[in-house]
């Protein structure tokens, strides 16, 4: 039996998979785009990897695999690089920090076959870890690999419309998304808008940030550290069609904001922000309802609530699949590593551990 961390033998499945290395991510072009379409994952496009690693990626080029099925079709796209070289080889997948889902490019029906590709590429690579983080629920069985870490990632089905959403809710959960709106409307002019201009965007988007900082605060979030890729990432979905950008305009000032995307029938809510001297408004509450209630009515499938198991959440969300990280070491320093990471030690601190720990 395969222990997690061991490379398999070649199995008739990965022998009938071509591995070609793509000098570049545009190199792929329309076929990465297509693939990354059929997955419904906003964080597994080109552009999210483009615009990633123009920002922060390396000198030497990425690590990228196309996997090919017997008939040339692209079967899966495997976008790392080598996080660190030195004292051991570790691999992660690009997009990671801002992304809230990655994991190789492929659908459902060809996770084991990937998987062993992916096995088959840190052999190949010399690799002595690969850190796959974020990966959807359900790839433990095909990596043979229990994750490291399990986060909480909510999600709706919107198959039918915003009143069959409401009908699955409980009478007080529709009473509030009821009430909550027409009090603001008896109290003030109430105005929902979605950020549609490219020559306003930039502006729109001080706006958010304005309002994010303003809910939490002088400490620095996980969403202003990435705000420069975000800033540059909303342009290329506002072009592409992807962006969903709301604001909460109460008496014509902007008090709420709502940033996420709209890829592949799925509406993902990403983060927020809103006035903190109006807590007692529900403005937070009121403009997610209204997103949701937008993506039912435009015909969306699915709407994701993204990572976190805050309780506004679970108030919206009925389902939670989950992402899971994984570390797939081979070797004594890739087994050092696996136990850091094992231990949650921050990337930052298993770079520092690794250089000086690492057996020579």
């Amino acid at each position: 039996m395969n222990t997690p961390d061991r490379v398999p033998a070649a199995t008739e499945d990965t022998a009938s998979v071509r591995f070609d290395r793509v000098p570049s991510i545009e190199a792929l072009g329309a076929e990465w785009d297509e693939l990354a379409h059929a997955t419904g994952n906003i964080f597994s496009t080109s552009e999210w990897a483009s615009t990633w690693w123009r920002l922060h990626g390396r000198e030497e080029p990425p690590l990228i695999v196309a996997c090919r099925s017997p008939d040339n079709s692209l079967a899966a796209v495997l976008p790392l690089y080598l996080w660190s070289i030195r004292p051991a080889r570790v691999a992660r997948f690009i997009g990671h920090g801002p992304a809230d889902q990655l994991g190789p490019i492929c659908l459902p029906t060809n996770r084991v076959p990937t998987a062993r590709s992916l096995r088959a590429l840190c052999e190949d690579a010399q690799l002595d870890l690969l850190l796959a983080e974020l990966f959807p629920h359900g790839w433990g069985a095909a990596l043979d690999s229990r994750p490291l870490k399990v986060e909480s990632s909510p999600t709706l089905s919107l198959g039918g419309s915003w009143d069959a959403y409401l009908a699955g809710r409980s009478a007080n959960f529709r009473q509030q998304v009821r009430r909550r709106e027409r009090k603001l409307q008896r109290e003030h002019t109430v105005r929902f808008r979605l950020a549609i201009d490219p020559i306003r965007l930039q502006g729109d988007l001080d706006v958010l940030f304005a309002l994010h900082r303003a809910r939490w605060g002088s400490g620095r979030t996980a969403f202003l550290k990435w705000e420069r890729f975000h800033r540059e990432f909303a342009a290329v979905a506002l072009q592409q069609g992807w962006l969903r950008l709301w604001f909460l305009h109460l008496d014509d000032r902007p008090v709420a904001a709502w940033y996420g995307f709209r890829y592949a029938g799925v509406e993902s809510y990403y983060q927020a922000g809103r006035d903190p001297a109006r807590v007692d408004e529900s403005l937070g509450f009121v403009l997610l309802a209204h997103t949701i209630r937008e993506a039912a009515d435009d015909g969306m499938r699915e709407y994701r609530l993204l990572r976190g198991a805050e309780d506004f959440k679970r108030r919206f969300a009925p389902d939670d699949p989950g992402v899971e990280t994984f570390a797939l070491g081979r070797g004594v320093r890739g087994h050092l590593a696996r136990a850091f990471a094992a231990a949650g030690l921050r990337s930052d601190r298993l770079r520092v551990l690794l250089q000086r720990l690492a057996v020579r």
